[in-house]
């Protein structure tokens, strides 16, 4: 076969796509397509956020659980807990007036809890000498499921 200097066979269509039957796919066909990934959504997504809110709860636990182990470590060196004034600061900040203070007890600054509000500490708890508390996801004291309190108590 011997090609022309337009690099098509000779004898064959200059056009080359004559002949030659293009198909894609219709609108039927992506709207079922588009119906299908939307039940997929819809039947994975409600699981798959209820998980994200379980595991909310469970980084809020652990963070409390890391300040309370600082808050004790800070007693153990300044021979007190840190006051209300104070509050959860004194575990990275060295308070005025501490000579014992060994900090900072905390590698970072205190984070803000899983939803964006700030750790509560009472001093003294409801329940002990100290209560560090987040408020859920709603903030408010209280509440069921991801608007339960969470606490060091």
């Amino acid at each position: 076969m011997r090609f022309g200097k337009s690099g098509w066979a000779r004898g064959e269509p200059s056009a080359g796509l004559r002949g030659v039957h293009q198909r894609g796919f219709t609108l039927l066909e992506l709207l079922v397509v588009l119906v299908i990934i939307g039940m997929l959504a819809a039947l994975v997504g409600p699981r798959y956020f209820a998980q994200l809110g379980k595991s909310q709860v469970t980084v809020a636990r652990a963070q409390i659980d890391v300040f309370t182990k600082a808050i004790d470590n800070f007693r153990l060196d300044v021979g007190r807990f840190p006051t209300a004034q104070e509050g959860l600061a004194a575990l990275v900040v060295k308070p005025a007036g501490l000579d014992k203070w060994t900090g900072p007890y905390l590698k970072k600054d205190v984070p803000l809890d899983p939803w964006g509000h700030a750790y509560l500490y009472q001093v003294p708890g409801a329940k002990g000498d100290y209560a560090v508390i987040s408020y859920g996801r709603d903030g408010q004291p209280g509440g069921t499921g991801e608007d339960a309190d969470i606490s060091s108590e």
